[in-house]
């Protein structure tokens, strides 16, 4: 026997002793005991009220955190809109936002005059953009912001179902705001119904450049947390008109940051639309006038990317063709 095998040996006795000395009874195993013993009470289950659900969507659990731009004020819990009307031809549909409550900072009464007086106080400062050889807008001081079709362009082309001007109840303000079209230049509505193209209180897919329904309703934007109402009430398009125009505030990084993840160059519905064309063979850009029998190409993702300021171009097209040819 080694030194260490017998040093083992003598610990093993030590502990023996010790043991011993403490009176500690041996543990009995399960296999042993009386039949006759009854088993242990049953733990009860606490049940736990208001609990949270278990399960969540992939797509709500990869979500970013919603911006908050009023995290200091007051909050309540405020139900929002559950649906949108919708035309399509002869049919209306729904787009449902689905059965939940939304935890909302409200804005405190006091404050949305000043609000409001904010959306028309600014003054240009931007310099007008310029364009290139394949009519990409070009703006001086957000060189990463380039859309290829301004608002007159959206507007006289077909955008939102013609309903993005109607008139637009706030949740989060309490208010309703209407006639702000108005603010646009004359000469981007000069020859335009705004009754039909700007204001519609029904979203008619038959207004749209595509001739499509796509996106979600400024409500739904509002609950989801996309609105900067000391901003643009409306959201993103509102923001393009001003921006285009001029005006220059604190939230032009984030939307422009939203404008590139959606369709900047490699913005996932501007990358989506280019496989698209590549998966079914169409080396031209989307054509209204094409035979029947030619494939048609996504028109939901070409009037997803249109209201983003922006549409595929055949150069575009032709560099993504030679890419992927490599």
């Amino acid at each position: 026997m080694n030194d260490y095998e017998a040093r083992r040996q003598a610990k093993i006795q030590q502990n023996q002793v010790l043991l011993a000395g403490l009176d500690v009874k041996p543990l009995v195993p399960i296999a042993t005991r009386s039949t006759n013993s009854k088993p242990p009470p049953a733990k009860r289950r606490r049940i736990q009220h208001e609990t949270a659900p278990s399960r969540t969507s992939a797509r709500i659990a990869a979500a970013p955190e919603k911006s908050s731009y009023h995290e200091d004020e007051q909050t309540k819990t405020v139900t929002l809109p559950r649906s949108v009307s919708k035309k399509s031809g002869k049919t209306r549909v729904k787009a449902q936002l689905g059965s939940r409550i939304i935890e909302e900072s409200l804005v405190p009464v006091r404050d949305v005059a000043i609000i409001q007086a904010g959306w028309t106080a600014w003054e240009s400062i931007g310099v007008a953009p310029k364009r290139d050889a394949e009519n990409t807008l070009h703006f001086a001081d957000f060189p990463a912001f380039m859309p290829n079709k301004s608002p007159e362009e959206m507007l006289r082309e077909g955008c939102f179902g013609g309903s993005y001007y109607r008139a637009l109840r706030s949740r989060k303000l309490g208010i309703t705001i209407q006639d702000d079209w108005k603010e646009l230049p004359s000469a981007w509505t000069s020859g335009l119904d705004p009754s039909r193209s700007l204001t519609s209180p029904e979203y008619d897919a038959e207004i749209n450049k595509y001739k499509v329904s796509c996106g979600q309703s400024i409500e739904e934007w509002e609950a989801a947390g996309w609105i900067s109402h000391e901003h643009d009430v409306r959201g993103w398009f509102q923001w393009y008109t001003r921006f285009y125009l001029g005006r220059r505030c604190s939230d032009d990084d984030r939307q422009v940051s939203r404008w590139r993840k959606c369709v900047g160059e490699t913005g996932r519905w501007r990358r989506m639309l280019l496989k698209k064309y590549r998966m079914l063979g169409v080396r031209e850009v989307f054509d209204d006038g094409a035979e029947e029998d030619a494939p048609e190409v996504s028109p939901v993702m070409h009037q997803t990317c249109f209201h983003w300021g922006w549409e595929i171009r055949q150069g575009e097209l032709e560099r993504y063709w030679a890419e992927e040819e490599r």
